[in-house]
């Protein structure tokens, strides 16, 4: 059996997913086999595995940090949102189904089996798993019948580490209320608290560290620092939602309602020619330099969207002056129309934006598979990325009349399925290359690594700040 550990948080966004990531390189670096695991996991950015299996990217960047190939058994179930109240039902990387989350919440103790079995399946593969937790163990509403929390704790004997975020405010209050809606026997699982996302100078914290050990009986067994690591973002709680940051070259990505795989534009970022901003509102957009359409879990309510708040007009407007990408959803979204006959989303028809030279159908089976090779002809302002090589995986329900990896027309319009195809470093250079040209700049651009190798040394970063900051030696105890 494998050593276990679990990381829980006292709300969502509190830092599990990178903690979890931290912990998987350290035991990786001291010389373990290490892999990440989440029982049931809420997000719209998702992965294929090489077995065509669909799972969350947190887990994904989990693997990545433990240097192992991702395996679906890491998260054996993903609820993907399709609108406020139901989501789309991934088990074991299949769609089950669309539920209400009434639905969801009566049919989830039927999946325990489900998740031992994936649990055992990684227990082949590692000699420690670190789990992580979803939101907070002490959503009283939700413990019945838990199976990411507690109930995750409970099922595989797992000690608990509990993390909250002091950069929200209130980390104490956080924590020690947490503390106090668990059970007894919840209680006793939790063995170290940590402080996550503090800036300052940690001295400052002792008095309100030794109240917080006293009245909660769990020792604290770190304050981890705000960390500047540039790693990808599980979900709509994205810090990159709010970045503001300014460059040569200035990238709008649209920020749709039901956003999915925001982390294909992450690879822009180790540039400091190149700024990604997200945009939400038409009077927001102004005239950048490139506009992307990313990916989305409602294709045509996001269409729609985008055609009632105005951002339409303007992306149409500035068409065959800025150059403009639809990845997966957004493709879709740029073409002549788009058709849902068997109900996949709304069962109705929309128009497209008219842009690319394409009609959409929505179908019940999911397109799911990892995807390379090298692009083919390319028109427009990116004619220089023809020929070169890309990797990249999609998840589609549509299918289209377009067998290009990426159609291209002269007016730079551009639309692909493939998530992933501006991670190569050579095509993410050319694309900044390309836009300082059309802008008459003369900027060097900087050789940019393949996105894996940039996340390589972010990875390695974390570790080290970690090691600093945690109580390693307590943490290998808890681990037995």
């Amino acid at each position: 059996m494998s050593k276990v550990i679990m990381v829980q948080g006292t709300m969502s966004g509190a830092g599990k997913s990178m903690l979890v990531a931290g912990l998987c390189r350290i035991f990786k670096q001291d010389g373990y086999r290490v892999a990440p695991f989440k029982s049931q996991n809420m997000a719209l950015n998702s992965y294929v595995t090489k077995e065509g299996l669909e799972m969350g990217r947190a887990q994904v960047m989990q693997a990545e940090a433990a240097g192992m190939e991702p395996l679906v058994c890491m998260n054996p179930i993903l609820l993907k949102p399709t609108n406020h109240t139901g989501s789309q039902v991934i088990v074991n990387g299949e769609v089950v189904g669309n539920m209400s989350a009434r639905e969801y919440f009566s049919y989830k103790k039927s999946l325990k089996p489900e998740i031992m079995k994936a649990y055992r399946k990684l227990e082949e593969y590692a000699d420690i798993i670190v789990i992580e937790g979803a939101g907070s163990p002490a959503e009283i509403n939700l413990k019945e019948n838990d199976i990411v929390n507690m109930g995750m704790a409970e099922m595989v004997d797992a000690n608990v580490l509990l993390v909250g975020d002091i950069d929200r405010g209130g980390v104490f209050a956080q924590l020690l209320g947490t503390l106090m809606l668990l059970e007894n026997d919840e209680k006793d699982r939790v063995k170290g608290l940590i402080i996550n996302k503090f800036r300052g100078d940690a001295s400052l914290l002792d008095s309100g560290i030794e109240m917080l050990e006293e009245k909660g009986s769990v020792p604290v067994l770190g304050v981890v620092p705000f960390m500047d690591i540039d790693l990808e973002d599980e979900d709509s709680l994205s810090d990159r939602f709010n970045l503001r940051s300014k460059a040569e070259t200035d990238i709008a990505v649209i920020r749709l309602p039901y956003i999915s795989n925001f982390t294909d534009y992450n690879v822009f970022s180790q540039s400091s020619l190149a700024a990604v901003r997200y945009v939400n509102k038409a009077s927001d957009l102004g005239k950048p330099d490139m506009i992307i359409i990313p990916g989305s879990k409602n294709t045509i309510s996001d269409l729609r969207w985008i055609r009632d708040c105005g951002l339409e007009d303007k992306i149409k407007a500035l068409a065959g002056e800025v150059p403009i990408w639809g990845i997966c959803g957004g493709y879709q979204m740029l073409g002549e129309e788009i058709s849902d006959p068997y109900k996949v989303e709304e069962g109705s028809s929309i128009k497209g934006m008219g842009l690319l030279n394409v009609k959409t159908v929505l179908s019940n089976e999911k397109t799911r598979s990892q995807n390379n090779g090298k692009l083919g002809e390319i028109k427009g302002i990116f004619e220089g990325l023809s020929g070169l090589e890309y990797e990249g995986y999609e998840i589609h329900m549509g299918l289209d009349n377009n067998k290009e990896t990426v159609i291209s027309t002269d007016d730079n319009v551009y639309g692909t399925y493939i998530h992933g195809i501006f991670d190569k470093g050579e095509i993410a250079e050319m694309i900044i290359k390309s836009l300082l040209r059309k802008k008459g700049k003369d900027a060097e651009v900087s050789k940019m690594s393949d996105y894996r190798d940039y996340k390589e040394t972010q990875y390695d970063k974390m570790a080290d700040i970690l090691r600093q900051h945690l109580n390693m030696k307590e943490i290998y105890e808890l681990l037995g």
